[in-house]
């Protein structure tokens, strides 16, 4: 008997396979949840990508009462000032980027905009090898609830690594 990996790899199931590639990509928001992963948001907008914006949430204010009304803390990189609710509206991927220890509590509110949009989100909890289990808990905690794939990433090159392999 054929192993399902020898089938899907037969002459007769070749056919099916869609040897183009994805015409239509991704259009990825990296967003620096806190004042430590700033920086390396910051330093990645600085390299070449194709569809990647790349944003910080580290000073919002006081949550609104409805998701993205009124966003006063998200900006882009060089600290201009922008609307959550319209750079969600064109994403396909939102990664929010955060370091244990930190306050990521701006999660929560683009998680739910992400989720009234419908929009993909990945959390990246950074700095593992010097954090606590305890920081570790609390990062995890505010980001959670708001992520459909989360990471804890051992070094900083894993969040580019993941853009490069999203091909953003």
């Amino acid at each position: 008997m054929q192993s399902e990996s020898a089938r899907m790899s037969s002459r007769a199931e070749a056919r099916f396979r869609i040897d183009a590639p994805n015409s239509t990509p991704r259009r990825i928001k990296v967003i620096a949840l806190d004042r430590v992963s700033q920086a390396l948001v910051t330093s990645l907008a600085r390299r070449p990508w194709t569809n990647a914006r790349f944003l910080t949430a580290s000073a919002f204010a006081a949550a609104p009462s409805r998701p993205g009304a009124g966003v006063q803390g998200l900006a882009d990189v060089a600290g201009k000032a922008l609307d959550l609710v319209e750079e969600i509206a064109d994403a396909d991927l939102v990664v929010m980027v955060a370091a244990p220890g930190e306050d990521a509590g701006a999660a929560a509110l683009i998680g739910e905009a992400c989720s009234l949009r419908r929009v993909a989100t990945t959390g990246l909890i950074l700095g593992r090898r010097s954090a606590t289990d305890d920081m570790l808990s609390r990062a995890l905690a505010q980001l959670r609830p708001w992520s459909l794939m989360l990471v804890i990433a051992e070094g900083d090159d894993y969040v580019e690594d993941m853009l490069r392999a999203l091909r953003a």
